[in-house]
């Protein structure tokens, strides 16, 4: 099973729970390290796969946002706090979609790949590699597990939707079949609650050095 998303994990369906539970914890502390690897500028074109109700956008001024995600609450939210500040779209993003996307700088799948079996992870990091422009650069950030991680995270992680939670080695294995350069960090306090998390930046082509 990819994901669980019923039972009381269902009320996170719901964008203004998902909302409050994501303040309570200090997800805006995570999106504001997402946001730096990102690198915002004017004119950026950033992908957000599986974008929820599109909160990293707060942090990205100027960029040419465009999200993907299969809920029609959080892309509903999106649209009302966003408006024309990106474009939203109420689907599965597959290799096969014919929007007049086009290609990308930046491609973002945040809290996505532990909610994925092997295969359709595979297939993310290659869709990916097709809509990014060359020099172009994808980031992920997932729970893991990872050696030493507080209790209470690990017991969290073990509660979360997403069924295919890895080490940060088994996120980089599956990226290595699609990107040749892979910068990882792993960070245990980007929340206000014990938490592990598995940061990976995946480049096309150019070396990347990212501190952490």
């Amino acid at each position: 099973m990819a994901e669980i998303t019923s039972g009381l994990r269902a009320i996170l369906n719901h964008p203004l729970i998902y909302r409050g539970m994501q303040w309570l914890v200090g997800a805006e502390r995570l999106r504001r390290h997402v946001a730096g690897l990102v690198e915002p500028r004017p004119g950026l074109r950033v992908l957000d796969i599986g974008c929820g109700p599109a909160d990293l956008l707060a942090h990205l001024p100027g960029v040419d946002y465009v999200g993907f995600d299969s809920s029609a609450e959080y892309i509903r939210a999106a649209q009302r706090r966003f408006g024309t500040r990106g474009r939203f779209f109420q689907e599965e993003l597959r290799a096969d979609t014919d929007l007049d996307l086009g290609t990308f700088d930046c491609i973002v799948a945040v809290g996505l790949l532990h909610h994925l079996d092997d295969q359709a992870a595979a297939q993310l990091f290659h869709l990916s590699g097709q809509r990014l422009r060359p020099g172009g650069r994808l980031v992920t950030v997932d729970c893991c597990w990872a050696p030493g991680q507080h209790p209470l995270a690990r017991w969290l992680i073990s509660r979360d939707r997403g069924q295919n939670v890895r080490t940060p080695e088994g996120y980089q294995s599956l990226a290595r079949n699609q990107f040749g350069r892979i910068d990882t960090q792993v960070h245990h306090k980007l929340l206000h609650i014990p938490f592990s998390h598995t940061l990976m930046v995946c480049r096309v082509h150019e070396n990347l050095s990212v501190s952490g």
